[in-house]
């Protein structure tokens, strides 16, 4: 497909915005720092308008309240990072797509959707590259696409979700509803430890290795394919009853396993299946748990940055296969229940405490070698509750939203997503020679 650039811009605060440095918390620098992608589909607006134009003055506006976006990470030593609140700019292009929306397939994400995204150069000092790009593509049909990059060292999901409904809130012109909470102290950033660590967070321990193999270089050279799976309400109610078949209530267990529980459970078991893990192979379910509800006071409601930690349920391959689909959901369930306030503050601790962060960074062109997080472990972000819809910048709300293409990439990867129309998808990176059995046994109790 041919592609056109035809404008491009940096958009800064509309504003003077406090200039200086912010520090990040120590859950901001571990995990992917790189970019989350989100891609947005919108029906042709009207002749009237100018898309690209709405996109850039309502960010010039909403920059005005999220100005760390506007910014710039710095390294310092250690690996660690900090804001530059220096009010660079967000750079914002426009191109034309050669093609019709439909002919892409705008409903089953692929490779070529990153032909909607802004580019990176990673090869750049780190100071150098913006913290929020956007792109605006044209297609032949009259549809457009709004394409996001936002950097996963400054803000979580939960926090990039938040501005995009402000941003697109004053695209239509009406004042901003909820202004983010930005003093990242309530974690601790730039503070020293409390305390010395009593353990190692299993997060950050080496994942263990297939039986017999001594790297993950062979399971790092398999190639990879990505598939969303749709399951129905009903279907998901059919995996509820099973989990809970033979629940009772009691004073640890006061609810029946929800939803994300006997899903997150289906995904950890049929990947073991379809691997085909020798019985006594040890994997884990790597869990990223948002932590706004779960520390001592709350944090606010609109905190802006990372407030999630990573968790990993352990297990025994042969006995998630094995037993029952209620025997993995209750070690999800009570892995989650382990995050506490003083779990999080341990955690951070732990993370203060390490002389380099930059072992345990997702970043492209770390000098560091990255772990290796696929076979035989299994990773699950859930995206329920999070406010997916909606991003109406006056011209109607968005037709689709594309799942998180970093997920086309790892294999292990997988996102729980709320359906448009109702259900789940569920969109999942795995081996090739893996897929059709994943497929086959995530569906077959169903």
């Amino acid at each position: 497909m041919k592609t056109t650039f035809t404008r491009a811009s940096i958009i800064r605060p509309a504003e003077p915005t406090w200039n200086g440095v912010m520090a990040l918390s120590e859950l901001d620098q571990v995990g992917a720092v790189s970019h989350v992608p989100a891609i947005y589909f919108y029906s042709p607006p009207p002749a009237d308008t100018d898309f690209y134009r709405t996109v850039s003055s309502s960010l010039s506006e909403v920059l005005v309240y999220f100005y760390p976006l506007a910014g710039r990470l710095r390294r310092l030593d250690g690996g660690r990072l900090e804001i530059d609140c220096n009010a660079n700019g967000a750079p914002v292009v426009e191109v034309e797509y050669d093609c019709d929306m439909e002919e892409l397939g705008y409903l089953t994400p692929s490779p070529e959707f990153y032909d909607l995204l802004p580019k990176i150069d990673y090869s750049l000092p780190i100071e150098e590259i913006p913290i929020l790009l956007v792109q605006v593509t044209k297609f032949r049909c009259g549809g457009v696409s709004l394409g996001v990059m936002t950097s996963h060292g400054v803000v979580d999901g939960q926090s990039a979700f938040h501005f995009r409904t402000e941003w697109a809130r004053m695209g239509r012109g009406e004042p901003i509803e909820q202004p983010p909470f930005l003093d990242r102290r309530i974690l601790r950033a730039g503070e020293p430890p409390l305390t010395q660590p009593r353990s190692d967070p299993l997060a950050y321990s080496t994942p263990p290795l297939i039986i017999g193999e001594t790297t993950t270089e062979k399971e790092k050279k398999k190639e990879t394919t990505f598939a969303i799976l749709k399951i129905s309400d009903a279907q998901v109610q059919t995996l509820k009853n099973r989990a809970n078949e033979n629940w009772t209530e009691n004073k640890n267990y006061p609810r029946p396993y929800t939803r994300f529980e006997v899903i997150a459970a289906q995904i950890f078991r049929s990947s073991c299946r379809a691997r085909r893990h020798v019985y006594n192979q040890p994997t884990g379910l790597t869990i990223t748990v948002d932590v706004r509800n779960r520390m001592n006071p709350r944090l606010p409601r609109k905190f802006f940055g990372n407030a999630v930690v990573d968790v990993v349920v352990e297990a025994i391959s042969g006995e998630v296969v094995e037993n029952q689909l209620s025997f993995t959901a209750e070690k999800i369930r009570e892995t989650i229940q382990g995050v506490t306030c003083d779990y999080v503050n341990s955690t951070i601790d732990y993370l203060k405490c390490l002389e380099d962060l930059s072992p345990l960074q997702a970043f492209p062109k770390n000098d560091g070698e990255e772990p290796f997080y696929g076979n035989p472990v299994m990773g699950v972000v859930s995206w329920i509750g999070l406010p997916l819809g909606g991003m109406d910048f006056g011209f109607g709300k968005e037709i689709y939203m594309a799942p998180d293409l970093g997920a086309l990439d790892p294999d292990g990867n997988s996102r729980i997503i709320p359906a448009p129309d109702g259900g789940i998808e569920v969109a999942v990176c795995m081996h090739t020679e893996c897929m059709a059995d994943f497929k086959k046994f995530f569906y077959e109790d169903m």
